[in-house]
């Protein structure tokens, strides 16, 4: 295995038997390779991937897709049918909820038991338990049986363990999703230490984490790698597969493009109040985003709308004319229109954004997207304020009061 690389896949697969009735299991022992009694289930396919030492991949995909089973088979929890799998060191995963504990045993018992399972000794244990204990934070229950925890204290203490346990790849799948708010943001916090040492990959159907954690990402479909690259490309082609399946009459192909296609975004520009064309902005100052649509049926309740990204795809605000009370319109058959948003724009970091532009029709709680057009629009911040976070505060008066 090539010292690059903390992951290689080549042409991997994983069938599972599908029997329709318990007994074809025995006819099947009987008869052997004489005759099938199952159906072949691939689970996953002609699996291709080198992940890089240091590397932060998210694996993302509809359920059923074969993100779980990819993490097992990496994981080593299960064998592959077909191809060859190598992982270069020590790996710790948090899989499905469930999986790992006896839920007889009490949270010491498990810790231990786990542990152990990752390769620690009794002493080496011992020397970490306070700090596990530390990290999950969930009292005197440690002390309980398992099957007594909710959801949230059992991934507390599940990801204590992994994070004690100097391991060089790190596999979380979807576990986060049941703890709480300030339980996940210490992960995050721990995660985004572990990245700057260690080989990281995470499965979530929250993209905002993907494209905030992840370096790149994978998007598997049916099996397969259906495309890799940065999360913002790999999380805009999931949005696009999600919505071509929900829109059965979908007409855009393109990638950077989804909807029926009855109705267009045709261009999408920033002006100031007095009309002149704006890429580049400081933050602050008073714009007006501009967005023309036509339609080639008649729409009788149309919204348009709106997001700004950064450079990693995360978004940083947005808003519709659906979420603006009694904002939409009816647009005839062949009618052209020009929403616009004028608002004052916030203060940002420096750098690139985008504006992804989309027209649709129905209600905010039950609409059918037309057109959604990713990178309508690029423009620049340049701002000379400093940004503590993602957008900068807007303070209208600091002082102290004894």
């Amino acid at each position: 295995m090539s010292s690059e690389y903390a992951i290689e896949l080549d042409g991997v697969g994983k069938c599972y038997q599908i029997y329709d009735r318990p007994s074809d299991r025995f006819r099947q022992m009987l008869a052997g390779q004489r005759r099938q009694y199952y159906r072949s289930f691939w689970a996953l396919r002609d699996v291709d991937l080198k992940i890089r030492r240091g590397q932060t991949v998210g694996i993302i995909g509809k359920n059923g897709s074969g993100k779980s089973t990819l993490l097992q088979l990496i994981c080593g929890t299960l064998n592959p049918t077909e191809g060859r799998i190598r992982v270069a060191g020590r790996v710790a995963a948090l899989l499905e909820l469930g999986a790992g504990f006896n839920p007889e045993f009490t949270g010491v018992e498990n810790t231990y038991l786990a542990a152990s399972l990752h390769g620690l000794s009794r002493k080496e244990i011992d020397q970490r338990f306070d700090a596990i204990a530390g990290f999950a934070d969930i009292g005197e229950y440690i002390h309980q049986p398992v099957k007594t925890y909710s959801s949230g204290m059992y991934v507390r203490l599940a990801f204590a363990v992994i994070a004690n346990m100097d391991a060089d790849v790190l596999i979380i799948d979807e576990a986060l999703a049941v703890g709480d708010a300030f339980f996940v943001q210490k992960c995050m916090r721990f995660l985004r230490e572990f990245k700057t040492r260690g080989t990281l990959l995470f499965v979530s159907h929250e993209m905002q984490s993907v494209l905030s954690l992840c370096s790149d990402a994978v998007l598997l479909e049916s099996g397969r790698v259906l495309c890799a690259g940065s999360p913002k490309e790999v999380s805009e082609r999931y949005l696009a597969e999600i919505h071509k399946e929900s829109e059965t009459e979908s007409k855009v192909t393109d990638n950077n493009d989804f909807g029926t296609g009855v109705a267009r975004v045709l261009a999408v520009t920033m002006t100031d109040l007095a009309g002149q064309n704006l890429t580049i902005v400081e933050g602050g100052e008073i714009v007006r985003l501009h967005i023309v649509c036509r339609s080639e049926t008649r729409l009788s309740e149309m919204m348009v709308g709106f997001v700004v990204r950064d450079r990693l795809g995360q978004v940083m605000f947005g808003e519709n004319t659906g979420l603006m009370g009694d904002r939409t319109t009816v647009l005839d058959q062949g009618e052209a229109v020009r929403a616009y948003f004028e608002f004052r724009m916030p203060r940002l970091q420096r750098g690139k954004y985008s504006v992804s532009a989309a027209i649709g029709e129905g209600t905010q709680a039950e609409h059918v997207h037309h057109h959604w057009k990713n990178d309508a629009l690029i423009f620049d911040c340049v701002s000379r304020h400093r940004c503590f976070g993602m957008i900068s505060l807007e303070v209208t008066d600091v002082g102290f009061e004894k």
